[in-house]
Parts: structure tokens; C-alpha cells; sequence
């Protein structure tokens, strides 16, 4: 195909990008926008043209393809952990242990479904002979946040290629370079021209053009709830685009006097500093029966300050930087607000380092369900920790928010766990366990988390249309 591959911006416009366990600059970026949008948008349309090469490929081969790239984002594991860790401040161990082998097995598991999705014939009343398609939905816009770069890049390709889609896909801003370079190996996987298209821009421009564009059929958007909103909006103001949001969170963890305490304290402690807090799913109000509470706070507390601090490139750091200034300055606001308004600062509670974007692990407890700390998406590493008396009243306020990402229950009473799973509002609830999350597992939120369902059999769902075809016939027999 004569199609250049590497495109400069159209504007010549670039965006730098910056370590954030260091402030320094790594590297500039083309700055795509709306005319960038536009070309890959074409793009992608002629690739999905019926009778091209991608729409000819047997399913079976889609899936022999992402299967390849699996193998070859394997191979080069090791450069994309360390693209991961000093663009986005993981620890290595945690991008190298953990994103990439979800990265890996979540294009394995969507290549297995790719000549499966299948439809079904249909007994209808009278003298017809009735089946149904499944057919791609078409072009895909997909816009990437910055807390799980790689794994939500793989996230969104993966179910879309399986199903025969093409892609439009927009990395965030803060962190371009490991969807990059997965795309120098798409291409080495024999994906063919104008089937994936990658965008680096920023979320106004890049983000909105896709969001607005009358020739993407399908959005879908990981991110913050203000944004989803802005998405969906655009989607209703134009071609009334098909839209999957996975959003904000501000997820309960409920743990009963009678749970394993040892197993909840790490759990919960995991649940809320992972990759410093930066998790949609980040347990960020935990309610602890009384009986317990002294114990767990105290437990908590000498967990918390167990954490090491640092560059994220050097061994045995659990803990690296915010992605950017406005996020730590966001975060520091909210923990002054969890001073003000009267919660019990246990510990951490302000920056630290001389340089990055680095926050102290922070633990308050005596926290009220009126607090900014209790109610609002922090993405920050800092706990609150709240008490309840009974059963009923823990969930009403669990239930007692905007959000509906996850949840979690402690207890070793099935009948208190069962009632708990019914009655709380998420899209996941874990029962004596936290964050643990599969490519098998359909993953979303209920409220304002979002709409829609990533991974398993249901999020292909997501990228799949469903055609009735009906054919008259002369005689019908069962």
C-alpha cells in the first residue's frame, strides 16, 4: 500500500511530554487535532469499505493477527514496562508484572472470540427462513486515559478488532509513547493500512473532533464523568454515535467485625494506594463496623507509612508520582479540605520530595459522609476511613453517591456478603477480596460510572450489530 504510515501533525504543531518523577521533559509529540481526526477517520472508513481486505479476512484470521501482536508486545515487554513506568510513574515491577501480562492476556482472550461471535436462526411465524448477522459496527473512536495507558489501549483494540471494527484511537496526552510504539507493532503483526489509527492530541481538540465526527459510529471513552458527559453530548449533537463510558468512581469497602482482618487491611490498603491512587476503582470509602474500627485505623495507619517513595526506575519503590501539577494540586486541595472540615489526619498530608509530583500515603479516619473527602473522585493516595453500626445502614450509604464503579464487602457470614452483593449499586462487587480484575470479567459502572461493559463475552456486545434477515420461502417445515 502506497498510504504513509508515520504521519507529521497537519499542522506541524508537537506537545512535549514529561516525566512526572522528574518534571523533565522526555520528548515532543505531533499534536494531532481535528484535520489529523479527519485523515485517520478516512482512513480508517476505506479499510472497513466492504470487499477490503479487512472486511474479506476470516474471523479466524483476525484472531491469528492479535494473537501475533500479543506475542510481539511479549517480546518487547521490557521496553514497554520502562516506557510505562517513566512516562506514566508506575514502578517498574508493577508495569512490568502487572500491566503488561493484562495487556498480553487481554488481546489473547479477545483473539479466541474472534470466530465465535456468531448469530442464530430464528423460528418465526410463518413461511420464512430467518437468521441474524453479526456484523461490526464500523468505525470506533477510542479515547485512552493516562492512568492505565498501555491496558486500556489493549482494552479498547482488542474487542474492537475482534469483531471487525476499525479504530480510531486517541492516547492521552500525558502519556502517548507506549501506544506508539505498540503501533510500529501493529503494523510488524500484519494488521492491515487504515484498520488502527493513532492519535496523539488533546482531549479538546483531538478528543472532541473524534467525539463530534459524523463518520465514527462508535465511541468509547475511559475517563473522568465530566468528560463522559461532554462525549455523550457530542455523540446526541451529531450522528447519535453508539457510546461505551467507563468513568469515575468513588467506590465503598465495607468490612464487618467478623471478617479476616489481617486479609481486609491488605486488601483495603492495596485498594486505595495502587499506582498511587490513580484507579477508577480505588476503594476510597471504607466503612468499618465498630467493634473493629480502633484496630483497623491504627493497622491501616502503620500500613500506610510502609510505603517507599521515589523514581519509579529504581528497585523496591512501591510508591511514584501523580501524573501531572493539576492533579497534585487537586489532591492537595482535597486533603486541606479533609483537615478543615474536621477529619482526623492519621498521617501523610502534604507533598513529598523536592521534585515530581510525589504526595505523601494519607490516612484520615473520624471521617463524615458529608465531607468533600467522602464524596468527591480524589485519585490521590489517600484513605478515608469511616464507621457504621449495622447492615442496612452501611449499604444506604454505600448506595448514598452519584457513582456505581465497584465495591467491595469483607466478611466470613455468606448470607451478610450475598445481601451486601443484591443490594449495593456497582458494577463489580468483590466479596473478601479487591481490584481483582480478568479479561473474562465484564467490567463497567452503574450511575454516573458510566454505560457499557469492557471485556468478557458481554463487551463484545459493545462493538458488535445484530441484523435480522428474513427470506420468504415457499413451504416452512419444523
Amino acid at each position: 500500500d502506497a498510504l504513509p504510515i508515520w504521519h507529521d501533525s497537519v499542522s506541524g504543531k508537537t506537545f512535549p511530554v514529561y516525566n512526572p518523577a522528574t518534571g523533565e521533559k522526555i520528548c515532543d509529540i505531533q499534536e494531532g487535532d481535528k484535520a489529523d481526526v479527519d485523515k485517520a477517520v478516512k482512513a480508517a472508513r476505506e479499510a472497513f469499505q466492504i470487499g477490503s481486505t479487512w472486511r474479506r479476512m476470516d474471523a479466524s484470521e483476525r484472531g491469528r493477527i492479535l494473537n501475533k501482536l500479543a506475542d510481539l508486545i511479549e517480546r518487547d515487554r521490557l521496553i514497554l514496562s520502562t516506557l510505562e513506568c517513566i512516562d506514566a510513574g508506575k514502578p517498574f515491577a508493577t508495569a512490568y508484572h502487572a500491566d503488561l501480562p493484562g495487556v498480553i492476556k487481554s488481546l489473547r482472550y479477545c483473539a479466541g472470540w474472534a470466530d465465535k461471535n456468531q448469530g442464530r436462526t430464528i423460528p418465526m411465524d410463518g413461511d420464512f427462513f430467518t437468521f441474524t448477522r453479526h456484523e461490526p459496527v464500523g468505525v470506533c473512536g477510542q479515547i485512552i486515559p493516562w492512568n492505565f495507558p498501555l491496558l486500556m489501549f489493549a482494552w479498547k483494540i482488542a474487542p474492537a478488532l475482534c469483531c471487525g471494527n476499525t479504530v480510531v484511537v486517541k492516547p492521552a496526552e500525558q502519556t502517548p509513547l507506549s501506544a506508539l510504539y505498540v503501533g510500529s507493532l501493529i503494523i510488524e503483526a500484519g494488521i492491515p493500512p487504515g484498520v488502527v489509527n493513532i492519535v496523539p492530541g488533546y482531549g479538546p481538540t483531538a478528543g472532541a473532533a473524534i467525539s463530534h465526527h459524523m463518520d465514527v459510529d462508535k465511541v468509547a471513552f475511559t475517563g473522568s464523568t465530566e468528560v463522559g458527559k461532554l462525549i455523550k453530548e457530542a455523540a446526541g449533537k451529531s450522528n447519535l454515535k453508539r457510546v461505551t463510558l467507563e468513568l469515575g468512581g468513588k467506590s465503598p469497602v465495607i468490612i464487618f467485625a467478623d471478617a479476616d482482618l489481617d486479609t481486609a487491611i491488605e486488601y483495603a490498603h492495596h485498594g486505595v494506594f495502587y499506582h498511587q491512587g490513580q484507579c477508577c476503582i480505588a476503594g476510597s470509602r471504607i466503612f468499618v463496623e465498630e467493634p473493629i474500627y480502633e484496630e483497623f485505623v491504627r493497622r491501616s495507619v502503620a500500613k500506610a507509612k510502609t510505603r517507599v517513595l521515589g523514581n519509579t526506575v529504581t528497585p523496591g519503590i512501591t510508591q511514584g508520582p501523580q501524573i501531572d501539577k493539576e492533579q497534585f494540586d487537586r489532591i492537595l486541595d482535597l486533603i486541606e479540605s479533609g483537615k478543615k472540615e474536621g477529619a482526623k489526619l492519621e498521617c501523610g498530608g502534604s507533598s513529598w520530595g523536592d521534585k515530581g509530583f510525589f504526595i505523601q500515603p494519607t490516612v484520615f479516619s473520624d471521617v463524615k459522609d458529608d465531607m468533600r473527602i467522602a464524596k468527591e473522585e480524589i485519585f490521590g493516595p489517600v484513605q478515608q476511613i469511616m464507621k457504621f453500626k449495622t447492615i442496612d445502614d452501611v449499604i444506604k450509604r454505600a448506595n448514598n453517591t452519584t457513582y456505581g464503579l465497584a465495591a467491595g464487602v469483607f466478611t466470613k457470614d455468606m448470607d451478610k456478603a450475598l445481601t451486601c452483593t443484591s443490594a449495593l449499586q456497582a458494577g463489580t462487587v468483590w466479596v473478601n477480596c479487591y481490584s481483582a480484575l480478568s479479561s473474562q470479567c465484564p467490567f463497567g459502572g452503574f450511575k454516573m460510572s458510566g454505560n457499557g461493559r469492557e471485556m468478557g463475552e458481554y463487551g463484545l456486545h459493545e462493538y458488535t450489530e445484530v441484523k435480522t434477515v428474513v427470506i420468504k420461502i415457499s413451504q416452512k417445515n419444523s
